[in-house]
């Protein structure tokens, strides 16, 4: 009797001891098979015709063989997680798989559980030992008693009842990966020591399985997870589908560059919710993802920056018009140090040492006993430290990153004044008429090498990087840089937000469509995304406009003064009527009021953007750069200048940006109207043109000047700008009367006249 006891509490039934379900199904088998499914309730039971027995020790006898019910499914369910017939069947056809059961076990193969059960399979081993120091115990004694039994096994009471529930949970919801690790540390914290030690065992060797997907991942940017259970995956096509199409995701793609690496970098890997367990927190999940995409950007340089030397030839071999300047692109030296035709390796990028730092780290936290938040969210944030300083190395050092933000201020942002100023004036008949649609680009370009050749431009080695752009027309002229393995990142897109306050319907002519092109080597395409460039590219063509209206309204000037001298030698030499000639020059100076209070709008708002907004803003974004040898901290300072120059600039703010664009229209018009006076005597237009300015400068003003913005910190240089264009009150009282009085259409020229 004793020893079919001890048979029962390691699995295996008989005639006194039986199991309900092999008994109601007349199976005839000893034992189940190893892929059935986990009972739920108990089934050992003492055969119902034993009478030899007390009700006493009927009841003991029942209460200790539940711990063999729970041995033998606790031994089931480790057999079948460790078998590993899905490698060997994983290479064979389908036809190879004989059962059902086969194909379940292959479909759904977890490491993680797989860990557990060797976690499992050690608490068993221990539990069998203790049957045996049983069986040695009762061996000894001249009568057994079963007192023996339970104290010998009394701690399996506690522990396996739960561990049997815990299985029971994981098969029915058919928990895997990082929900698994989720469940095991919930289970941990309960008033069991030695339930919770028995838990901790299990979630130390399921942490065993992350950590070397962590180390994978972390020290050599290789993602290895077969079955999807690490918090870590690639973009796929079904989960790409549920956010965006697969055409506009390749699009994207199309739009950074052919090189895999940037693809992975942009869109390769998210952060997998549904496996990232509770206890690690999402800041430091993306510090793993984010390391992990350094390594591997690292460890694998693009082809293109092993030659860097040839492609910054190639973009300087791009044709341009046939002069012969001294210092041409083409001849000047490109970039210093290890650039200039270097073959780089992953390991000259992270050297071994520093690898083998990240991995000694990892195996830190891999051989603790027990898993320690704190440790392991520093040793992921010194992991992601490293991965960054090297990073930033690649990026600010060896791409040169300040000089190619310094050549993005000087020609998105307008920094070469002179060179701007040459180009409007060279392109400003060209302007005054409609663009072609077909050689709309073609046209600008001449102006634009003719400008690049008269000032320092030529001599820019970025400059051959620069292309001039008409993508609110949607015209592409192919040229040699169309050749280039690195593809441009530009916002072609007409309907996108680049364009959305400079569509055709806003703006005063077709030439607002003008935008510049910029080309980007590997490894500043991980820096320079399409939606940085689109940012610069949306504030060029703003301040474009806002230079371009000023250059228009000081030639207007001198149109004034030449017709005004000319009109008053007339008068002195007596050539002909002076009473029209004195009305011309009366109704001249009208304009020239007018004019003045235009450039002095115009003057003080580009003064504003160009001094304090961007100089400003560029001096605390290198400061940041001299301070900060983190990649992304880098980033983040960077977008945080693009946010500022668009904020403070009011690109954001839909009334003022239409406004702006109104006066910077009616500017433009006003000019025009002012060099066709000779053909059109009437100045009714004139006139409509001044009140509509009056009314839409002294709106500006009263929106500027409201709380929300001047006592926010969104705009801290705009107290400035507000006193420059008010410093005599003018602003203020005009504003006033404009804005709340109703008045019927002048018939002379408006308020502005009377100053």
């Amino acid at each position: 009797m004793l020893h079919e006891l001890l048979l029962a509490l390691l699995g295996y039934t008989g005639d006194l001891i039986i199991d309900e379900r092999e008994h109601y199904n007349s199976l005839g088998l000893n034992n189940l098979l190893v892929d059935a499914p986990i009972s739920g309730e108990p089934t050992f039971k003492l055969a119902s015709d034993i009478s030899f027995l007390e009700p006493s020790e009927r009841d003991l006898i029942q209460r200790i063989i539940v711990l063999g019910f729970y041995y033998r499914e606790l031994d089931r369910f480790a057999t079948k997680s460790r078998n590993l017939s899905w490698i060997r069947s994983g290479n064979e056809s389908s036809l190879a798989i004989s059962t059902e059961s086969s194909k379940d076990k292959i479909e759904n193969p977890s490491v993680y559980r797989r860990a557990i059960a060797n976690g499992i399979v050690e608490i068993l081993s221990i539990y069998r030992s203790a049957v045996l120091h049983v069986e040695q115990k009762l061996l000894s004694e001249t009568v057994p008693i079963l007192a023996i039994v339970t104290q010998g096994l009394d701690k399996f009471f506690v522990l396996f009842p739960p561990l049997h529930q815990l299985i029971c949970e994981i098969e029915r919801d058919d928990i895997r990966g990082g929900q698994l690790l989720n469940l095991l540390h919930k289970r941990c914290h309960c008033g069991v020591p030695e339930l919770q030690t028995c838990i901790q065992r299990l979630l130390w060797h399921g942490h065993q399985v992350m950590y070397n997907q962590l180390a994978s991942w972390m020290v050599y940017g290789l993602l290895q997870d077969k079955h999807g259970e690490f918090f870590i995956r690639r973009q796929d096509d079904r989960e790409t589908n549920q956010g965006s199409s697969v055409q506009d995701m390749s699009e994207k793609l199309g739009r950074l560059s052919t090189d895999e690496s940037l693809t992975d970098w942009h869109l390769g890997f998210h952060i997998y919710l549904d496996m990232l367990p509770d206890y690690i927190h999402m800041r430091v999940a993306e510090s793993i993802l984010f390391a992990g995409k350094a390594i591997r950007v690292l460890r694998n340089p693009s082809n293109a920056f092993w030659c860097q030397g040839a492609g910054n030839q190639s973009h300087s071999n791009m044709p341009r018009l046939p002069l012969n300047v001294k210092g041409n692109a083409r001849n000047f030296p490109l970039q210093k140090e290890p650039f200039v035709a270097t073959k780089l390796t992953g390991e000259e990028l992270l050297l071994q040492s520093e690898a083998d730092k990240i991995e000694a780290m990892l195996l830190d936290l891999k051989e603790s006993s027990e898993f320690h938040k704190r440790s392991f969210e520093s040793a992921v944030d010194s992991i992601r430290a490293i991965a960054a300083s090297h990073l930033w190395q690649l990026v600010v050092v060896r791409a040169d990153l300040n000089g190619h933000l310094k050549a993005l201020k000087d020609y998105f942002l307008l920094a070469k004044g002179d060179f701007f100023q040459c180009f409007l004036e060279e392109s400003r008949h060209l302007m005054r008429l409609p663009p072609r649609q077909s050689t709309a680009e073609a046209d600008l370009m001449i102006p634009f090498q003719l400008a690049a050749t008269k000032t320092t431009s030529e001599e820019d080695r970025y400059f051959s990087r620069v292309s001039l752009r008409m993508p609110s027309f949607g015209v592409k002229v192919k040229s040699a840089q169309g050749d280039l393995k690195e593809k441009p990142i530009i916002d072609g897109n007409p309907g996108g937000a680049l364009s959305s306050n400079l569509s055709l319907d806003m703006s005063p002519d077709g030439w607002d469509g003008v935008s510049l092109e910029y080309y980007i080597d590997w490894p500043l395409q991980l820096f320079f995304t399409q939606e940085v460039l689109s940012k610069y590219c949306r504030v060029f063509q703003y301040l474009l406009r806002l230079k371009r209206t000023q250059m228009e309204l000081e030639k207007s000037w001198a149109s004034l003064m030449h017709q005004d001298h000319a009109d008053f030698a007339n008068i002195r030499n007596a050539q002909f009527d002076g009473s029209i000639s004195l009305q011309r020059r009366q109704r001249f100076r009208r304009m020239w009021r007018v004019r003045e209070h235009m450039a002095f709008l115009i003057r003080n708002l580009q003064f504003y953007i160009q001094v304090d907004v961007i100089e400003s803003q560029w001096n605390i974004l290198q400061d940041h750069i001299q301070d900060s040898h983190d990649f992304t901290e880098l980033v983040g300072f960077h977008q945080e200048y693009l946010s500022a120059l668009i904020s403070q600039s009011f690109l954001d703010i839909g009334s003022v940006s239409r406004i702006l664009d109104g006066i910077m229209k009616l500017c433009l018009q006003f000019c025009w109207s002012i060099e066709n006076q000779d053909s059109s005597s009437d100045p009714s237009e004139l006139e409509h043109l001044t009140e509509e300015f009056n009314k839409k400068s002294n709106s500006l003003y009263t929106i500027l000047r409201s709380s929300r913005l001047v006592g926010s910190q969104r705009a801290p240089f705009l107290r400035r700008f507000l006193m420059r264009l008010n410093f005599n009150s003018f602003f203020e009282a005009t504003a006033r009367g404009v804005l709340n009085v109703v008045r019927p259409r002048p018939s002379a020229l408006p308020v502005l006249n009377q100053q």
